[in-house]
């Protein structure tokens, strides 16, 4: 049976995808792309449920996404999206969004296994030969990075986590992250699309209770966030700005 190689996926932008501005949210559109990845991966043979079997999941680590403009409310979008490389129990998977036949955003994102049960990471344990990779074709003008660990941040807020910002892994589901530290930002900031790149690292999770510190460091080209689980850094975000 072949194995789609190169996915895409049209969604409209409905309301509750949007800001006041009317422009879509920073978190729907990564759980669009999220949600778009999965589909791929089911049509490929190694989707939730195939994974399931063998007590595993795919887990987002890392993903920078560089944005020349944001889909609004009523929009139709295209998002297209393909494997660049499987290694063992990592996987990088690359995107992009299109309106009318523009490129509004790219993607990049680098997913790895995890055992549901152990918690750990292990190598897939579904064949996926037949399976095309693209090694050459990304599409961000930068890949994905590791974040410095040892950026100085100052305090904003305390939070713990609710049942809402559990997903069907009984972790926080990654768009939260970004939601959380979103949240803390003058809104004009947010609303009138002043953000050129998110980058963001995903270290270790969180589930339910779990109570976290949220700190940052602004400068005039970057805003940089950091959640923690003390002693323990959780995730690490950069915000890119125009």
């Amino acid at each position: 049976m072949e194995k789609p190689s190169i996915y895409e996926k049209e969604w409209e932008v409905n309301f509750t995808h949007c800001y006041a501005s009317g422009l879509i949210k920073y978190a729907e559109m990564s759980n669009m792309l999220q949600i778009t990845a999965g589909e791929h991966a089911i049509a490929a043979g190694f989707g939730f449920f195939e994974m399931a079997r063998n007590n595993q999941a795919w887990v987002l680590s890392r993903i920078r996404m560089e944005i020349s403009r944001l889909p609004r409310w009523l929009d139709k979008i295209q998002i297209k999206t393909w494997v660049q490389e499987f290694e063992g129990a990592r996987s990088i998977r690359n995107f992009e969004i299109y309106v009318k036949g523009e490129l509004y955003l790219a993607a990049t994102t680098y997913w790895a296994v995890i055992n549901t049960l152990k918690r750990g990471s292990e190598d897939l344990a579904i064949s996926t030969e037949g399976f095309t990779t693209y090694p050459e074709r990304t599409a961000t003008s930068k890949p994905f990075s590791r974040l410095n660990l040892a950026t100085e941040t100052e305090f904003i807020k305390n939070y713990q986590v609710v049942l809402s910002d559990l997903d069907i892994v009984k972790h926080v589901n990654n768009v939260k992250y970004m939601d959380w530290c979103l949240d803390t930002l003058k809104p004009e900031l947010v609303l009138e699309n002043n953000i050129h790149s998110l980058e963001m690292n995903y270290l270790r999770e969180l589930t339910y209770h779990d109570v976290v510190t949220i700190s940052s460091a602004h400068t005039d080209k970057e805003i940089f966030f950091k959640i923690e689980k003390n002693p323990k850094t959780n995730f690490l975000m950069a915000i890119g700005l125009r």
